[in-house]
């Protein structure tokens, strides 16, 4: 019986044990949409606290990636598509003619 490959991340390295790139790579992305689809502000929260800890370990380790860089590789990619106009990502509530 074949055990089927996850693309997860591999700590300390937060790389993809399945296809070795930085995780979470776009297949992980994608499971990660699917799992979380009626609940993107808990996907969200999710992310945030793996990037905390992607943090804390990427710290010693040399790779020198940046807090801003974290975030997009972690969080930003999961943002709502119209976030803005529903006031959702912390900037004031958008109507129809402001758009």
């Amino acid at each position: 019986m074949s055990r089927r490959r996850e693309h997860v991340a591999s700590r300390p390295t937060w790389r993809c044990q399945f296809c070795g790139i930085a995780w979470p790579c776009s297949p992980a992305k994608l499971r990660l949409l699917a799992e979380y689809r009626h609940d993107r502000v808990a996907l969200t929260v999710y992310l945030a606290t793996l990037q905390a800890e992607a943090a804390d370990q990427l710290a010693g380790s040399g790779h020198g990636t940046s807090p801003a860089g974290l975030t997009d590789r972690f969080v930003s990619w999961a943002r709502l598509r119209g976030a803005r106009r529903a006031g959702l990502d912390g900037g004031p509530l958008l109507c129809e003619r402001d758009t």
